[in-house]
């Protein structure tokens, strides 16, 4: 497997509404080309307290050279101290849809 230049970001959310805006944002700045969101129950640890809360996952299809722009779009947007913003890579991909990526985030990286 390689590095194909593309990434999964996921960012949780405190409510809908919240996910929903963060997942405009990032599609009509061409910094996603595809949001999915689900419901999730997200066990952790803050300010040395074992927290349990009802947040929503946003599951963010992009390309890696745009992460620093999405986490800045995703700050600006976000509620929480410190929001998650993860970035796991594609090692692999139906090329047709890795292709619709490139067409739907900024300029083409073909």
């Amino acid at each position: 497997m390689r590095d194909t230049g593309y990434i999964v970001v996921l960012i949780t959310a405190s409510s809908p509404q919240e996910a929903q805006t963060i997942a405009e944002a990032l599609l009509e700045r061409r910094e996603a080309a595809c949001v999915n969101t689900t419901a999730v129950q997200s066990l952790f640890t803050w300010q040395g307290k074992c927290e349990n809360a009802q947040e929503i996952l946003l599951i963010v299809k992009t390309r890696a050279a745009l992460f620093s722009q999405v986490q800045t779009t995703v700050k600006s947007l976000h509620s929480y101290t410190v929001p998650e913003i993860i970035a796991l890579p594609i090692i692999a991909g139906h090329q047709p849809y890795l292709d619709w990526v490139d067409e739907n985030t900024g300029e083409s990286s073909a």
